[in-house]
């Protein structure tokens, strides 16, 4: 079985876990933007917006570049492959689970049946 890094799944779904930092990853897809930029398009302070991107900062999802006084953040190196790859193996799970309750629903069906026409 594969093991994964729970410190970094921990910090990864922390993260996305806010709508907030979810909107500045999809900000952040279609190129780098200050805190200031980030700030302003999720009308929200300076303050907040530095919490929120040192949130995802530390899950790696996002690095930051200060030069002057602007700090300039881009999409982080990592991807999300080791998280996808935990997401799917619970959905094996689940899958696995739902067909074999789909096999006692057409069983319980075919039982059904059988005892309703034995009693015609």
């Amino acid at each position: 079985m594969v093991q994964f890094s729970t410190d970094r799944l921990d910090a990864s779904f922390a993260a996305l876990a806010d709508a907030t930092r979810r909107g500045v990853l999809e900000r952040l897809g279609s190129g780098e933007a200050s805190i200031t930029e980030l700030a302003e398009k999720f009308h929200m302070t300076l303050t907040g917006m530095k919490k929120h991107v040192g949130v995802l900062e530390h899950a790696g999802l996002v690095t930051t570049e200060k030069v002057g006084r602007v700090r300039t953040c881009r999409i982080g190196l990592r991807g999300l492959e080791e998280e996808a790859a935990w997401i799917e193996a619970r959905r094996q799970i689940w899958n696995a689970r739902f067909d074999a309750l789909d096999d006692v629903v057409e069983a319980l069906k075919r039982k059904e049946k059988v005892d309703g026409s034995q009693g015609e």
